[in-house]
């Protein structure tokens, strides 16, 4: 309850497809997870594309039943701008109803400014890095491995973009930051502790299950990477580590995602390795993951990538770098290693792959705190997230020593 004894009233304003693909896919989670955890939403999402429960009062900016506004044709960066301005338009009609307004990157700065005179508290919903960090580590990293990243890519560096982000962040009251990570790249930038706030992104336990499956010192070590094969997300280091250590001999390291042309390309003397397994994109990654021993994510730079959850959930033990914003804790139930230390990450495979009992204790105490990372978990946290914000608090304080990300080394 909030301090006048009353759920949040809350506007959640997303400006794309809600329950898609990907990110939408994850706002759509939130959504819907916030609101059984005792929020009272109302939501304006560019377009509606998977129900939502009936508890939720849904208004879309940019579909009138069959009826929808393109992104593609309208240009996605329009479309998203015009959907901020149908929101904040609306707001005024919404005095004294909303006590939290939660936007979204590059379609909010309008209504994070209405709302500022009308003295509803704001939040913006950070799904990844510092943007300004992201587009820097990414270029130099493309740089040093002499790829050039398609112009489209949503990583490629937009000024334009950056512009209109970098204005959303000053007028947000908050940031809401999905992993320590995220959280340290706004305060290594120069934004105040006070500013960030910390939530979490989650897992669908009924999509995502372990097998009874168990690895033996005479089997191979099987590994797997899913996401888009990109640069950022490191996949040149892990393939390094693989195959400098002993699991490569009976092992298999198979590679779910679609490559970046040119960065395939670069890596074409590593990924033609017989012990290596170039999926391209899968749609059974739930499968994938059950018949797996271990979910590797290298990355450089991210926000909190939700298959590294998914992947606990599934049974897999995570070999992720300290940028992933995985929700784990080295060598408890999981290993992190500093983000490009291919002779860290060589030494974590040989440890799996030659002392299977500690592979089988840290997949045990993994799947035995998986509830703490669900969808609905993460709703339990964004609803006290949005009473740390409206109380004016500027962290979560004693709730937060109880999220196990929060104890990540």
């Amino acid at each position: 309850m909030t301090a006048n004894g009353k759920h949040p009233r809350v506007l959640y304003s997303y400006p794309l497809k809600l329950g898609a693909t990907r990110i939408c896919y994850t706002a759509w989670q939130c959504v819907k997870n916030v609101a059984e955890a005792g929020a009272d939403l109302t939501v304006f999402p560019g377009v509606l594309q998977r129900t939502l429960p009936e508890s939720i009062r849904v208004r879309p900016t940019l579909s009138w039943g069959k009826l929808r506004i393109s992104y593609k044709i309208l240009g996605t960066v329009r479309a998203l701008q015009l959907h901020d301005y149908i929101v904040s338009r609306r707001l005024p009609g919404l005095v004294g109803k909303i006590d939290v307004v939660h936007t979204w990157p590059v379609g909010a700065l309008q209504t994070l400014r209405a709302a500022k005179q009308l003295g509803m508290t704001t939040v913006l919903e950070r799904p990844n890095a510092y943007t300004r960090f992201a587009y820097e580590v990414v270029a130099k990293e493309c740089a040093r491995l002499g790829v050039t990243m398609p112009p489209n890519h949503e990583h490629a560096y937009h000024d334009d973009i950056l512009r209109i982000e970098e204005a959303e962040y000053d007028a947000a009251d908050y940031l809401l930051c999905p992993s320590d990570f995220v959280k340290k790249t706004f305060l290594d930038a120069g934004y105040s502790s006070e500013k960030l706030l910390r939530h979490q992104y989650g897992f669908d336990e009924k999509a995502f299950a372990p097998s009874n499956r168990s690895s033996r010192p005479s089997d191979g070590l099987k590994m797997l990477f899913v996401g888009g094969a990109a640069p950022r997300k490191g996949v040149h280091y892990a393939l390094e580590a693989w195959l400098r250590s002993t699991a490569h001999g009976k092992g298999e390291f198979a590679i779910a995602g679609e490559f970046i042309p040119a960065y395939q390309e670069k890596l074409r003397p590593l990924l033609t390795h017989p012990s290596v397994k170039v999926l391209g994109h899968r749609a059974d990654v739930a499968e994938l993951m059950r018949d797996s021993d271990i979910l590797v994510l290298p990355t450089i730079e991210e926000g909190s990538a939700l298959v590294t959850s998914e992947a606990r959930g599934s049974g897999c033990i995570l070999l992720v770098s300290e940028a992933a914003g995985a929700l784990c804790t080295h060598m408890e139930n999981a290993l992190v290693h500093k983000v490009g230390d291919v002779e860290q990450l060589t030494s974590h495979l040989n440890l799996l792959d030659q002392d299977r009992a500690t592979l089988a204790r840290l997949r045990a105490e993994s799947l035995r705190t998986v509830d703490q990372i669900t969808w609905s978990a993460a709703g339990d946290r964004l609803y006290q997230v949005y009473k740390q914000a409206l109380t004016g608090k500027a962290a979560l304080g004693a709730t937060s020593g109880n999220s196990e990300s929060d104890r990540s080394r």
